[in-house]
């Protein structure tokens, strides 16, 4: 991020988080600013990264995928991880994969529509060229969902400028 997020940009991002479907022109009337300072804004917080993507968020239970699983992998380290991901990737199932730390080489968050489903997922992560070992953890139940409000919150400017009235 090359600034800090300002009280406006926090607005923006609620406001968008909240209500998707908002728009720019109904952002401006909600926050007391001009329509062309919100799309500058929201363009320059796509160009900084804060904000990622504008694609909904697709719940996998509501598609018939009500497992998930984390898997921790073990690789062969000759190769690295980028063959390994690449063919992680070309499966649906698999929603992320991150390198880590500890005992296994990459963290995987996946989906399944059953645990028998689920073992055929397993199966075809470890049948994967370089995979030497698949360690799994079913989830239960989420106990905190995916969330960057707070984040997003704290990421707050240390010297804010001028107080802005709130909507």
């Amino acid at each position: 991020m090359s600034r800090p997020l300002d009280d406006l940009d926090i607005d923006l991002i609620e406001l968008f988080s909240a209500d998707p479907h908002v728009g720019v022109l109904g952002a401006a009337r909600r926050l007391g600013v001009a329509r062309g300072t919100v799309q500058a804004r929201l363009s320059r917080l796509e160009a900084d990264g804060v904000v990622a993507s504008w694609a909904p968020t697709v719940a996998p239970a509501a598609l018939g995928y009500a497992v998930t699983a984390f898997l921790s992998l073990e690789i062969h380290q000759e190769a690295g991880h980028e063959p390994v991901a690449d063919q992680l990737a070309a499966l649906p199932q698999v929603l992320e994969a991150h390198t880590t730390t500890g005992t296994g080489d990459l963290w995987v968050r996946c989906v399944a529509r059953s645990n028998v489903d689920l073992q055929r997922v397993i199966d075809a992560v470890g049948s994967i060229d370089g995979v030497l070992r698949t360690s799994t953890v079913i989830a239960l139940e989420t106990q905190v969902a995916p969330r960057t409000g707070p984040l997003v919150r704290s990421a707050r400017s240390p010297e804010p400028g001028p107080p802005r009235a709130r909507p």
